[in-house]
């Protein structure tokens, strides 16, 4: 069985258009979203409403969580978020805050007799960052029950086998951290002997797109030259 993990598409809804054309061109046989639909960019309604007539199982990201809150609850107070937030909080539709309240924090699946736990932060906290060489992702997969932890919020996707477990971060889809514009998502394959083949696919999309959209609403222009350098 093969599995496309996305998540922090950030109301970029040009990159999740690429990512979801790629998605359907790798075959897969599932495509479950970590969260943060929401926050930063400037097309959250649309991203939510490919994301539902996708019918793609999602979950809440810390972002998503504030906005619907309309307060700093799960997002770090940055300048960027001062302005990002309760601009997301204004533009979010009353129906797609309602779907996003509901989402729930974490999934689990088995796939021929493997355990994955799906969460955007970690098992522990929607907005704890888990990054592969840190020590509080180290106890997380110590005390982690599943076979595999696929998880997201950083921004970085990453793999590690800790032991008999599996570390999976998918990266974003729509405001990576990787140094360049490019979008990430991951696959995974569970084979009928329990392999796992773990895969980060990055692809260009048209990011010029989304930073004319964001200079037209007035975004910062420090949110707007991230899409292009792929920083913070």
């Amino acid at each position: 069985m093969k599995i496309a993990a996305i998540s922090d598409i950030h109301g970029n809804i040009y990159s999740l258009m690429k990512v979801l054309e790629d998605i359907d061109e790798q075959k897969v046989d599932l495509t479950v979203c970590l969260g943060d639909l929401v926050g930063y960019g400037p097309h959250p309604n649309e991203v939510v409403a490919l994301i539902k007539r996708r019918e793609i199982p999602c979950i809440k990201g810390n972002y998503d969580a504030s906005v619907v809150d309309g307060d700093f609850t799960f997002i770090r107070n940055t300048s960027i978020n001062s302005f990002s937030l309760p601009w997301a909080s204004e533009e979010v539709r009353a129906s797609n805050k309602f779907y996003l309240s509901q989402l729930p924090t974490e999934l689990n699946y088995d796939i021929n007799g493997v355990k994955i736990k799906f969460t955007h932060g970690s098992p522990n906290a929607i907005n704890e960052y888990l990054f592969e060489g840190a020590e509080n992702t180290k106890n997380v997969m110590e005390s982690l029950e599943e076979d595999i932890l696929v998880c997201a919020h950083t921004h970085i996707p990453s793999y590690k086998k800790f032991g008999d477990k599996t570390f999976i971060n998918t990266g974003s889809v729509g405001k990576p951290k990787i140094g360049s514009p490019n979008a990430t998502y991951v696959l995974i394959e569970i084979k009928e002997d329990k392999t796992v083949n773990v895969k980060v696919r990055e692809l260009e999309y048209e990011y010029k797109r989304i930073v004319k959209d964001a200079q037209m609403l007035k975004f910062p222009g420090q949110l707007v030259s991230s899409y292009e350098s792929g920083t913070e």
